[in-house]
């Protein structure tokens, strides 16, 4: 049996749905290519253990992103991903990692909190967005 490939985190000061942080976090893991089609998630009894949460809670989040069709259960072996979100070319994220690293550091050299960075980061994005649409 393979390990699973992916290690879920819950912020409860998010404002996000407990099932819905699982279900972004592996679109973002499919979308950077750290989890792959074939590779099989964490079983619910694992994620349950792991983070102190309702079962429930863990088979809405794998249901929705079935729905969506990127992952399938196997009944009695597990969950395991489908499909690909990948977009850009891999090679692009690691000079992008890179300098966003380097970014993150002079944010936090200049006294910028977690959530002030996050805010700052989601503000211009969203603005930059917006100006490529307009």
């Amino acid at each position: 049996m393979e390990l699973p490939v992916i290690e879920f985190h819950l912020d409860g000061r998010s404002g996000v749905a407990p099932y819905l942080q699982l279900v972004q976090q592996v679109r973002h893991a499919l979308r950077l290519g750290l989890l792959r089609e074939g590779d099989q998630l964490p079983t619910v009894k694992e994620v349950v253990a792991q983070l102190a949460i309702n079962a429930n809670t863990v088979l809405k989040a794998y249901r929705e992103l079935e729905h969506e069709g990127l992952v399938a259960a196997r009944p009695g072996v597990g969950t395991f991903a489908t499909a690909t979100l990948t977009g850009a070319s891999l090679a692009a994220h690691g000079p992008l990692r890179t300098e966003l690293r380097r970014w993150l550091a002079k944010a936090r050299r200049a006294g910028l909190d977690d959530e002030s960075i996050e805010a700052l980061f989601m503000t211009t994005f969203r603005t930059a967005a917006e100006e490529d649409i307009a």
